[in-house]
C-alpha cells in the first residue's frame, strides 16, 4: 500500500500498473497532475505473511494545485499475493 501511495504522489503510473493484479488491472492509467497526495495513514490491515488475500483500510490526504481544494480519501483496498508479491485487486471508497 505504501509503495502504491508513493507512486500516486510521484505520478508513477508504471509502478501502479505493475502492482495491480492482472485480473483487474486497466490497460492504461491516466493520473491527474493537478492532484497532490500528501499523507497516508493506515487504519487497519487484515492478512499476513502466510496469507494469499489481505485488506488495507487507509486515509490519504490530498490537495489540488489549481483550486487549492483539499480532502481525504478513505478506502478499503483488497490485495492478493501472486508469485510472492502483493498485488492490488480493488477497493471500496468511503463516501463520507
Amino acid at each position: 500500500m505504501r509503495s502504491r501511495f508513493t507512486a500516486f504522489a510521484l505520478g508513477d503510473a508504471s509502478h501502479l500498473l505493475a502492482s495491480w493484479h492482472p485480473a483487474t488491472r486497466p490497460d492504461r492509467l491516466e493520473l491527474d497532475d493537478d492532484l497532490c497526495w500528501e499523507r497516508l495513514d493506515i487504519d487497519e490491515t487484515h492478512g499476513g505473511v502466510d496469507d494469499v488475500r489481505a485488506t488495507v483500510t487507509f486515509r490519504a490526504s490530498w490537495w489540488q494545485r489549481r483550486t487549492g481544494a483539499c480532502g481525504v480519501l478513505t478506502e478499503r483496498s483488497r490485495f492478493r499475493r501472486l508469485d510472492g508479491r502483493w498485488l492490488y485487486v480493488d477497493g471500496v471508497v468511503d463516501p463520507a
